[in-house]
């Protein structure tokens, strides 16, 4: 096996996902093997080097499948910066791809990078040693250009709108910050493309761990898990000489913009939304919340009458695509952790919530629906924070200050980190949300799930 693609941020997601489909490619072709970079923790690329890139997949559903993947044969964790330099300069490498999370590419709410984040600080004042992965493409293009070297394709597998396009306005930024002309040549040579990634998967725990060595008779320190449904949409602009993502079922689309706002708005917006109910009613998983008749039937209505209007007109059958989402919610074999979901909720909210309520509210219809999940949100921080709990979000020390006062709601929708200026400035998006924390607050998170009339 050689190493054709670098890969930032080999959690599960990614280990699940795309490293599936490069695994099924690498028996008919072993140019793209996968080099496994850790930016802030070394855990995982020393459990895959101990095991020699080998790990489980548990794939959960009416039948559970196990198998045994390999994609990755090189393995870097933080501190090795010099091996993972002379890994972009190799003209084997043709793909960098990546899944660290919306926060990790350091943009600011307005989905520009965010000049002010400490990585990008640190990047400006030390581009040879870069912690953020934009700091990471620069330098791997400043050097390949120097080289006389192809520029390789960056591959943002993130759950944001326009993510390609995003990460290119975000490294252009960058770039004419330190070197105007690599910024030109980055324009001109490199393409970004879009991508839609899904599949369900749930943390990996000691269950899971314990699963697989009664299973498959070995211990695995790093196993995965997902659903059997898995999807991924690539914009068709990749160069010649790439792997054939299409035959293992990856669609090249023209246009991935039609799945991208669908995903993120129909399934991701719902995850969001049933995990900050669910867990503020008392629900582990998404499973369990699915089976409360009440919260489902809530979740449902919010995707049939509020959301899906947002997305029209569209290319796909977006009542049946919900009818497919909602069914693998409620997939008893997938212990799909709420606490997961409502991680980082400052930077998803945006995409998956608030960019469907600006659209309903410019075309004039109702947001007092889709105004109760960012009321739950707001109540799942006040909790936290007044409990003295962890918030696990790249805004935690903010929003621990702002959660604690009595004057918490008002305060958290002025964060212009999370919400836009339209928003926050617009009367009645705020008087749906804040009506809504005070009947939660009154009566309880079911205050606001029966049906609206």
């Amino acid at each position: 096996m050689q190493t054709g693609i670098v890969h930032f941020g080999p959690g599960a997601f990614h280990r699940a996902h795309q490293a599936a489909y490069i695994d099924s490619i690498l028996a008919a072709d072993p140019r793209w093997g996968i080099a496994a970079v850790a930016l802030r923790s070394p855990g995982t690329v020393a459990a895959l080097k101990a095991q020699d890139g080998r790990y489980t997949l548990a794939i959960l559903d009416a039948e559970t499948q196990f198998r045994t993947l390999r994609a990755h044969n090189r393995f870097f964790g933080p501190g090795e910066s010099r091996a993972v330099r002379a890994l972009l300069r190799d003209p084997g490498v043709r793909i960098v791809s990546s899944t660290v999370t919306e926060k990790g590419y350091c943009l600011a709410g307005d989905g520009i990078l965010d000049f002010a984040h400490p990585d990008i600080i640190h990047d400006l004042a030390a581009p040879e040693d870069p912690v953020s992965i934009v700091g990471w493409l620069f330098l791997g293009f400043k050097d390949r250009r120097e080289a006389g070297l192809p520029a390789f394709t960056p591959l943002c597998c993130d759950n944001m709108v326009s993510n390609g396009k995003k990460l290119r306005a975000a490294l252009l930024a960058y770039a004419e910050r330190l070197d105007p002309s690599l910024a030109r040549w980055i324009e001109a040579e490199a393409v970004f493309p879009d991508t839609m990634v899904d599949s369900i998967t749930p943390a990996t725990d000691d269950r899971l761990r314990a699963r697989v060595a009664a299973e498959i008779g070995y211990e695995d320190a790093v196993p995965v898990s997902r659903e059997a449904y898995t999807f991924w949409v690539i914009e068709d602009v990749l160069p010649e000489g790439l792997p054939d993502f299409e035959s293992v079922g990856v669609v090249l689309a023209e246009d991935v913009g039609a799945w991208e706002r669908a995903k993120l708005r129909i399934l991701n917006g719902a995850h969001s939304s049933l995990a900050y109910l669910g867990l503020l009613i008392g629900h582990e998983t998404v499973a369990d919340a699915m089976a409360d008749a009440e919260l489902s039937g809530f979740v449902e209505a919010l995707i049939r009458t509020d959301i899906i209007p947002s997305l029209e007109p569209s290319p796909l059958d977006l009542q049946s695509y919900a009818g497919e989402i909602l069914g693998r919610f409620r997939n008893p074999a997938i212990g799909h952790k709420l606490a997961q979901i409502a991680w980082d909720g400052s930077q998803k909210l945006p995409y998956r919530l608030l960019d469907t309520i600006a659209d309903a509210r410019r075309a004039g219809r109702s947001v007092e629906r889709l105004a109760v999940p960012i009321a739950a949100w707001i109540l799942f921080v006040q909790r936290q924070a007044r409990a003295g709990a962890a918030i696990v979000d790249p805004l935690a020390p903010r929003l621990a200050e702002v959660g604690v006062g009595e004057d918490a709601a008002e305060r958290l929708l002025a964060l212009d980190q999370v919400f836009p200026a339209e928003l926050a400035g617009d009367s009645t998006f705020r008087e749906a949300v804040l009506s809504a924390v005070a009947a939660m607050r009154q009566e309880g998170p079911r205050a606001r799930l029966a049906p609206i009339a």
